[in-house]
């Protein structure tokens, strides 16, 4: 049974949201609070699977607990935002959100969502995963880790399918629908804004020059693609 960590401040909502979750399979424990959700993860080290994250909190925003999450644990997170506005839907997958989900939202389709991101952490690597090399990273698919030039780097899980998405495909150009796909699992037409803040950080992190990459490039019109000598 999945253990999700709601962080919700309206009581109603998160009462309303424990029940529907709770009926679909998975354990709930809430947070009011940005602060609380910290303490349960770093202070009282819940054993959690995912965390929901409302956006708009008191005190600290979803956004600052998003970063702080990410700058410690690779922890599976949806945010949960009351507006389809694209700046907060970015901002949130820019702080390392793995998806979102904007609100008022039915049950069913979170539920959805958090299936669809443990599919992802459990599905076994392509067939030609293993060992991958894309100039000086290095990728281990099964083990789920990247190093540059011997360094391991701090990847989200979905950072890392990501990048062994394109790694296995060198040179090929990947538009964001195959990449919604192929790496977020979804069946249906995506936002394709969850492909370029999720690109965006992967540059941030393997790239010199992030605003002149070298080895994950754009093609526009088309999507992305890696440059493999």
């Amino acid at each position: 049974m999945p253990r999700i960590l709601l962080v919700e401040d309206d009581v109603a909502l998160a009462e309303a949201l424990t029940l529907a979750l709770k009926a679909l399979g998975h354990d709930v424990v809430v947070a009011p609070t940005g602060e609380r959700a910290l303490e349960a993860l770093f202070t009282d080290r819940l054993e959690l699977d995912f965390v929901l994250l409302d956006v708009m909190l008191p005190g600290m925003d979803g956004f600052e607990v998003c970063r702080r999450i990410r700058a410690r644990s690779r922890l599976p997170l949806v945010l949960l935002t009351a507006r389809g506005d694209p700046i907060d839907i970015v901002a949130g997958l820019e702080c390392g959100a793995d998806d979102y989900v904007v609100k008022p939202a039915e049950p069913r389709v979170i539920d959805a969502r958090i299936k669809a991101i443990g599919r992802r952490a459990v599905t076994a690597p392509g067939p030609s995963a293993g060992q991958l090399r894309v100039g000086r990273l290095e990728i281990d698919a099964a083990a789920m880790s990247v190093t540059r030039d011997g360094v391991e780097l701090a990847l989200t899980a979905t950072e890392i399918r990501l990048l062994v998405e394109f790694a296995e495909h060198p040179n090929q150009v990947l538009s964001r629908q195959t990449l919604l796909k192929r790496v977020w699992d979804y069946g249906y037409v995506g936002d394709s804004r969850i492909v370029d803040a999720a690109v965006a950080r992967l540059r941030a992190k393997i790239e010199d020059d992030p605003a002149n990459p070298v080895v994950l490039k754009t093609v526009r019109g088309l999507g992305y693609r890696v440059v493999s000598e």
